[in-house]
């Protein structure tokens, strides 16, 4: 059950960054002003999303020590970084991904240990 809360938030908070990423890209096409900015579907998105994700981090805090629980949320950078590669076509390099590779190992160490 934690590991599928933990996968929840990461999910969850991505989709948030995400969401965000949306609602600027939105606000630099057409500018508006500040009412039009808190219409925004994507703004309202991110914030129940990242919302939803605090609430679930709480459960997830309940579960486990802070320490390996921050570490797992690192999976939030793959795949936002993924997102970024394949969803905005941001470019990557052997950086990013050698980067991916260790946050990935990372976790598996942290999890095997918890």
């Amino acid at each position: 059950m934690t590991w599928l809360l933990i996968a929840a938030v990461c999910l969850l908070t991505s989709l948030g960054q995400v969401a965000q990423k949306m609602a600027v890209s939105g606000w630099r096409m057409k500018p508006t002003s500040l009412a039009g900015k808190l219409r925004s579907a994507w703004l309202w998105g991110a914030l129940v999303s990242m919302g939803l994700g605090l609430l679930l981090w709480l459960a997830v805090l309940q579960r486990l020590d802070v320490g390996v629980a921050y570490a797992m949320l690192s999976l939030n950078f793959v795949l936002v970084m993924l997102v970024a590669r394949y969803v905005f076509a941001e470019p990557t390099d052997r950086r990013h991904w050698l980067g991916v590779a260790l946050i990935v190992a990372g976790v598996i160490v942290m999890g095997l240990s918890s």
